[in-house]
């Protein structure tokens, strides 16, 4: 009766399931899912919203994943940890220390060290937390009323091939937490109604082609934590019924193709934790029925749409990397429901990054644009300085570009990213776009990295001749673009040696994938902690060595020491300017860092990285380089005051000429330079601050 019962639920449940697949196929698009059976489709974020968009409920209707046979057998057998049966016994015989009720027995962290003799009409024996280590012969055989075996947290090693004789109407068995090495042969064809098998937690190293052929009713699998590393192509091929199948944490580095080509009727399959290479675009290709699919902590190299597109049904899919779920649209609910910069339904799935996102845009593009408009407009006697900070104007005024196109298209895929987040990640736009931040970075730190040495060389070399003239300057700077533009295109020559080098997010910046490839990854190391990192460290060394030379400078001169005020003002915007580089670059070099030991990055983190620390500098340029200089705000007030700028020059004039001490004294003459460098004023020599 009760297998009768079974089999109408099973029967109910797959009536269900063609009835779902045909309502599902007609006409929703990628990223949609159908309102039950009728022919309205809603996007991907409706479902489970609290709203019933619907009309009829089917929107806020499995919101839990309880996909497999759990909850059928919890209707069936009742749930074996939580037994309300009346107190008397009746079971003639079995250990006084074993707990009775009715028919069944519990015989719970007793010592037992084998099974013991129980009355034949035991329904129930659950001989959990004991010392039984084998399983022999016949051990079984008089208890043929038994349906429910519970042998978990044992220290069973062993299970003899004739073990589970006279079981005929066994249908849960549970050996979780035992050391078992491997399983019988035919394990089933003694228990011929076993529909439940629960193994996790032992130390199974291989299964078995016959291993289960005799299982034709087992509708539960459950495999976990185990140490199985090979899985036979014929495995599982007589499980017709199997509902659910758990071969997560395992060791399992490959799976022939059609091993779940049998499976018709699997609603849940668990893959993760397994440390496999590679899988078929035909592995699921059978599964129509599925409900949910778990491959996390699974990296899939080769993965493509058309891996998933057969099961219509899917409504739980599990990834390492929400990247992942781009190529599984049609899924209700895919795990991570973000990488910490996209969600299923906005590119920016923070409201914070998005504002910020428009704001650093904003700063960033106004401040480079107004800095070279009035550097154009104001004549400055170093024009060779006026030329290079111009250009760094333009070089970080991309970034700010680069900005706009992500707040843009953010806003164009609200609240429908994920129906176009493959196309998007694939598309030329995208490219161009990653091209566009990775020049504007590069270039923007070999600018900084050049302006510091000249820097370096005027402060800690004044009387060198090493300072390049206008057309050497001008050399320099094109050979940067050259630079940084190479490294931004390079990725573009070979898609089979690079992948989509530029695709791997929603903002199309290459900063942190654990999906990469080793030659893609060892490129994007190669710049962030090769050229990007040397540089950095050249601008440290170079400021710290400027700052000592000018106090050494300041302490070897005595007729005139700079002032406190002009000694903190200059340690100020020494401070600032490195402390604007490293609050840049120093998350992007740790990112990187950890990625070299495959340390998972939390995705949060990423996110913040790409939004806002990375486009700090090309905002803050204008300000550290331009807009806080005393030349530049003087020259700014006398655009502003015409009407006063007569005596304005005059004042600065006479104070000019007063400044300068030339005597026979080097040292006198170097700090004198240097009180002009600090304030930022136009003298003969380069104007860097």
């Amino acid at each position: 009766m009760l297998f009768l019962l079974r089999l109408v639920i099973l029967l109910d449940v797959k009536d269900f399931i063609l009835t779902q697949d045909s309502s599902v196929s007609p006409s929703c698009q990628k990223g949609f899912f159908p309102c039950g059976n009728l022919t309205k489709c809603l996007p991907r974020a409706f479902h489970c919203d609290g709203v019933n968009d619907c009309g009829n409920g089917a929107d806020e209707e499995n919101c839990g994943d309880n996909s497999g046979w759990a909850s059928i057998f919890d209707t069936i057998h009742g749930n074996p940890n939580n037994m309300d049966l009346s107190q008397e016994c009746y079971l003639q015989q079995y250990p006084q220390c074993c707990a009775c009720k009715e028919t069944e027995l519990e015989c719970i962290n007793v010592n037992l060290k084998s099974v013991p003799l129980v009355s034949s009409n035991v329904t129930l024996l659950s001989l959990k937390k004991n010392k039984i280590h084998i399983l022999p012969d016949e051990v079984f055989t008089q208890y043929t009323e038994v349906k429910k075996i519970f042998l978990q947290y044992n220290c069973i090693k062993y299970i003899s091939r004739k073990a589970f004789i006279g079981l005929h109407k066994l249908q849960m068995l549970s050996m979780i937490n035992n050391h078992l090495e491997a399983l019988p042969k035919e394990m089933c064809k003694h228990m011929p109604h076993l529909n439940w098998v629960d193994l996790e937690g032992n130390q199974i190293k291989s299964l078995m082609n016959s291993t289960f052929l005799a299982c034709d009713e087992l509708t539960v699998l459950f495999l976990p934590r185990n140490q199985i590393d090979f899985v036979p192509d014929k495995t599982f091929s007589s499980l017709k019924n199997l509902g659910e199948l758990d071969l997560s944490n395992n060791m399992i580095m490959d799976l022939p193709h059609h091993i779940f080509k049998d499976l018709k009727h699997l609603q849940k399959l668990n893959l993760s934790y397994n440390p496999l290479s590679y899988l078929d675009e035909n592995h699921f290709k059978s599964l129509k029925y599925l409900q949910s699919l778990d491959l996390e902590k699974i990296e899939i190299p080769n993965i493509n749409t058309r891996m998933f597109q057969h099961m219509r049904n899917l409504s739980y899919i599990y990834f390492k990397n929400f990247r992942y779920c781009s190529y599984a649209p049609h899924v209700r609910i895919c795990i991570p429901l973000t990488d910490g910069i996209s969600s299923f339904e906005d590119l920016l799935a923070n409201n914070i990054l998005r504002i910020f996102v428009w704001v650093i845009a904003f700063i960033t593009c106004f401040g480079n644009l107004f800095v070279i408009c009035m550097r154009t407009f104001i004549r400055a006697e170093n024009k060779t300085h006026a030329m290079s900070i111009k250009i760094l104007c333009c070089a970080d005024c991309l970034m700010g570009v680069y900005l706009f196109f992500v707040g843009f298209f953010d806003i164009k895929y609200r609240g429908q990213y994920q129906k176009y987040a493959l196309l998007w990640m694939e598309s030329l736009q995208c490219r161009l776009m990653g091209f566009l931040a990775m020049l504007s970075t590069e270039v923007s730190v070999l600018l900084l990295t050049y302006l510091t040495l000249e820097k370096y060389v005027v402060i800690v070399f004044p009387f060198s001749n090493i300072r390049p003239g206008k057309h050497q300057t001008l050399i320099i700077l094109v050979c940067i673009w050259i630079a940084g533009f190479l490294i931004a295109i390079i990725p573009f020559w070979s898609e089979e040696f690079f992948g989509n080098f530029y695709g791997k997010n929603g903002v199309c910046f290459p900063l942190y994938d654990q999906t990469e490839d080793f030659r893609s990854k060892g490129y994007s190391l190669g710049i962030f902690l090769g050229v990007n990192l040397l540089a950095f460290l050249i601008i440290v060394f170079s400021y710290i060595s400027m700052f000592c030379s000018i106090q050494k400078t300041a302490l070897q001169t005595s007729d005139m020491r700079i002032p406190i005020r002009r000694d903190v003002a200059l340690a100020n915007r020494f401070f600032f300017i490195v402390f604007s580089d490293a609050i840049c670059w120093i998350p992007v070099f740790v990112i990187k860092t950890l990625s070299l030991f495959q340390v998972e990055i939390p995705d949060t983190i990423t996110s913040w990285i790409v939004i806002f620390f990375l486009p700090i500098n090309s905002a803050l340029n204008p300000i550290l380089y331009t807009l806080t200089t005393s030349f530049f705000k003087d020259k700014l007030k006398q655009l502003l005051h015409k009407h006063r700028r007569r005596s304005i020059f005059k004042s600065e004039k006479k104070s000019l000429s007063t400044s300068i001490v030339w005597t026979d004294d080097s040292s006198s003459l170097k700090l004198g330079m240097l009180n002009k460098i600090i304030l930022g004023d136009s003298v003969t020599k380069p104007t860097y601050l």
